[in-house]
């Protein structure tokens, strides 16, 4: 007898966090990036069928935000959160209203090429959000341009503006990189320290068959 497919979840948690998933899209095709051979993490899917709506979502963590002793809200899921940039902003707005939690966004930081005219970072900052977590994961264009194969042409330098400008806002910001041959993390340490932030490195999770 085959187990029953689990149903896709918007919300997941891990450790003390709550996370959000809220769209499967992405820019980047990241050749590393383990949503192309896994379905989920630990017990929860997050291959969506549909995009929640604002209401699902608010829904959903409405659900679960009492019962979890959680410490931060993370938009993180199997997509780029800020495809769904006006989504972001009210939930963020509804969980500071009615929670107060610390609300972060792991993003590949080009939400100025997916909002194309919109000052991004003062939204996120005017919306209640405190930290972003940018995954820059080369030291340079090339190697960028190599492993994460962006659908737009100057993505590393839009990744650059981002963190820059978060920093300026004023939030709390950090890069990170993956742990894979062709990234120098040396020279991505380097660089994030450069601009004055934190730098963490990420594991690579290979697939195995």
């Amino acid at each position: 007898m085959h187990a029953r497919k689990r149903d896709p979840s918007v919300v997941y948690w891990l450790g003390n966090s709550l996370y959000l998933n809220v769209t499967n899209r992405c820019s980047n095709s990241c050749y590393f990036c383990f949503r192309k051979f896994k379905t989920g993490i630990r017990e929860f899917n997050l291959k969506l069928e549909k995009e929640p709506t604002l209401e699902e979502v608010i829904e959903e963590l409405r659900k679960v935000i009492n019962r979890k002793n959680c410490s931060d809200v993370v938009f993180c899921g199997f997509g780029e959160p800020l495809e769904r940039l006006n989504l972001v902003l009210e939930v963020t707005r509804w969980v500071k209203k009615h929670y107060w939690k610390t609300v972060r966004v792991d993003t590949n930081g080009q939400g100025y090429l997916l909002n194309k005219g919109r000052d991004v970072v003062r939204e996120l900052k005017e919306a209640g959000v405190d930290k972003v977590s940018v995954s820059l994961n080369a030291h340079d264009k090339e190697t960028y341009n190599q492993i994460c194969k962006p659908v737009f042409e100057d993505a590393y330098e839009n990744v650059l503006e981002f963190i820059k400008n978060a920093k300026e806002e004023g939030l709390e910001t950090e890069a990170t990189a993956v742990r894979i041959p062709e990234v120098d993390l040396a020279k991505v340490k380097e660089l994030a320290e450069r601009i004055g932030i934190k730098f963490a490195v990420r594991e690579y999770i290979p697939c195995f068959w």
